[in-house]
């Protein structure tokens, strides 16, 4: 069973969609941003106050994105996620956080009209 696969049976029933983000496929519980499962491992958002406990697990380290720090994201390999039990340990971390944020709503982007050129 895919990462992708197991998560979605661990959070079944809860308000999710999905997305392809960051390489892999990225959760969202109400709009918010609840994991992101990749060929790397397992990225969880549990907030920049359950960082350290996070950061504890020899598994876990924080994210960089882009070459800056990620506050309050954890990047997990994939052996640390190997079992159902430390999968959901991970996922009850980031519900925890994230169940607290208010819901977003999809924004819709406008694009402008394409510029014509000006003649000389």
């Amino acid at each position: 069973m895919s990462l992708e696969e197991r998560i979605r049976a661990l959070l079944i029933g809860l308000p999710l969609s999905e997305k392809r983000m960051f390489g892999g496929i990225t959760f969202l519980l109400n709009g918010n941003m609840l994991c992101c499962a990749s060929k790397k491992g397992l990225m969880v958002r549990v907030g920049k106050d359950a960082e350290p406990q996070a950061l504890a697990n020899p598994m876990a380290k924080r994210c960089d994105g882009a070459g800056h720090p990620m506050p309050g994201f954890i990047s997990i390999e994939p052996d640390g996620i190997s079992r159902d039990e430390t999968l959901a340990n991970w996922l009850e971390m980031a519900l925890t956080y994230v169940g607290t944020l208010p819901p977003k709503t999809e924004k819709f982007r406008i694009k402008p009209p394409r510029s014509t050129r000006k003649k000389a």
